[in-house]
């Protein structure tokens, strides 16, 4: 590899992100995920949630590789997958509508307007189980499972101060959701069709500010228990708020659409000296 590396430092909703236009390829495969790793430590390094990998398709748009901060890689993100958007209309890899693949399928987007929101059609989501009982802190509590490009679980809380850290490493790792793990999305119902959703990410291994396929899991899965109709506003932990419409045909969800701000923090060059 060659120094330094020009970069962008996106934001998701809160969800950061490090862009590279890897069209040329130059980062060996298998040094990606301590790439990864390196490049998304905070304080070291740039810090990001993610690290997205902007590729050559020969039927898409493009394609991403797309690493949580922890080298593993994650079959979708949906508030990565709206930076990656902009970044690739901005820098004329795609134009303001879109195609481009990831492991779980084939992403649509569009650029709206001049500004940074940015709406992505979600690829439909599966594998829903409903009222999972699981103990937390000795109290049985009702656990829903969905899969929106990502495995989610989703609990409903009557406050904003639930322990995410604490439930969701537990729930992320338990046995329920095993050999895959689990997202966990904490959600409490603010009014008609509005929701707050803190979410544990599985491979960051924390809170994040903000997590886009959890969002969409939330909202899907308060539309199933009756909570909320299509569209419905969520707030995230970071305070942005995401937008989510779907379709639900016999209880089937499809048709899903994540529309949020996408927003370029700083465009730069990465030097050799953030990998030490």
């Amino acid at each position: 590899m060659e120094f330094p590396i020009p970069v962008t430092k996106m934001s998701g909703a809160g969800n950061d992100f490090i862009i590279i236009d890897h069209r040329l390829r130059f980062i060996p495969a298998s040094y990606q995920p301590q790439f990864a790793q390196l490049v998304c430590r905070r304080r070291f390094a740039a810090g990001a949630d993610g690290l997205i990998l902007i590729e050559e398709s020969p039927d898409e748009d493009f394609r991403w590789q797309f690493y949580n901060s922890d080298g593993s890689v994650a079959e979708m993100c949906g508030n990565g997958a709206r930076c990656a958007a902009r970044f690739a209309w901005r820098h004329g890899i795609a134009g303001r509508s879109m195609r481009f693949s990831t492991i779980a399928g084939v992403i649509e987007a569009e650029v709206i307007g001049e500004q940074e929101h940015v709406r992505i059609g979600m690829t439909d989501p599966f594998g829903y189980r409903d009222s999972i009982l699981i103990a937390l802190d000795g109290l049985e509590r009702e656990v829903f499972f969905i899969n929106t490009g990502v495995p989610h679980c989703v609990i409903f809380v009557d406050s904003d101060q639930a322990p995410v850290e604490q439930w969701g490493r537990f729930l992320r790792f338990h046995e329920a959701f095993e050999p895959a793990g689990t997202n966990a999305n904490f959600v409490k119902i603010l009014a008609d069709n509005e929701l707050l959703v803190r979410t544990y990410e599985r491979g960051v291994e924390a809170e994040t500010m903000a997590c886009g396929t959890g969002v969409v899991a939330s909202a899907i899965v308060a539309a199933l228990q009756g909570i909320v109709e299509s569209p419905v506003e969520v707030t995230t932990t970071g305070g942005e708020q995401l937008s989510v419409q779907f379709s639900l045909n016999n209880n089937t969800p499809g048709s899903v659409f994540l529309q949020g701000p996408a927003r370029i923090i700083y465009e730069g060059n990465l030097s050799a000296e953030a990998l030490l």
